[in-house]
């Protein structure tokens, strides 16, 4: 409703503007002055010339009217283009922001869990070094075993005054 008042008011005040400016353009020649004319015999002379004037003057109305109307409706198309560009930028930076965040989410995901996988790698590496330590702590048990083994052994021979049967994996002979 506000906006036919509005295109109301408008067209009021091109109308009065027409009027005005009308009244306000002087005549720069008396021959295009709006003159009584005497009639002719027939008596259409004059009546015919001022229809004529107010017909040009409601035609140059009627455009200067509808001139208007177009640059109202320009501006109005202009602004209503302006306010969606602005809505769909507006619209977009939002968006953006909110991909970012869900990036930066899962920047922060994975980076959590690179460090889990670190830590598991680190604690598998412990584990794999413990076992490497518990089995080298066996096999110079082992060895230290075998030594004294040999050395009794060796040890047994002497207090016997005899040979092992098996030297060096090979029979005796």
């Amino acid at each position: 409703m506000a906006a036919g008042e509005a295109k109301k008011v408008e067209v009021e005040a091109a109308t009065k503007d027409i009027a005005e400016e009308k009244a306000i353009v002087p005549v720069a020649d008396d021959s295009k002055a709006i003159v009584a004319v005497a009639k002719d015999a027939e008596g259409h002379k004059g009546s015919s010339e001022r229809d004529a004037y107010l017909t040009k003057i409601m035609s140059e109305k009627r455009l200067t009217l509808i001139h208007a109307w177009e640059e109202s409706e320009k501006a109005r198309a202009e602004n209503r283009a302006a306010k969606n560009l602005s809505f769909i930028t507006s619209w977009e930076h939002a968006k953006e922001a909110e991909l970012e965040a869900g990036l930066k989410k899962m920047e922060e995901q994975l980076e959590k869990k690179k460090a889990s996988y670190k830590e598991k790698l680190k604690n598998k590496l412990a584990a794999l070094h413990k076992s490497a330590e518990e089995k080298r702590a066996m096999a110079e048990a082992k060895r230290g075993e075998e030594i004294v083994f040999a050395e009794e052994m060796a040890a047994k021979y002497r207090a016997k005054g005899e040979g092992p049967t098996k030297l060096f994996g090979l029979l005796k002979a």
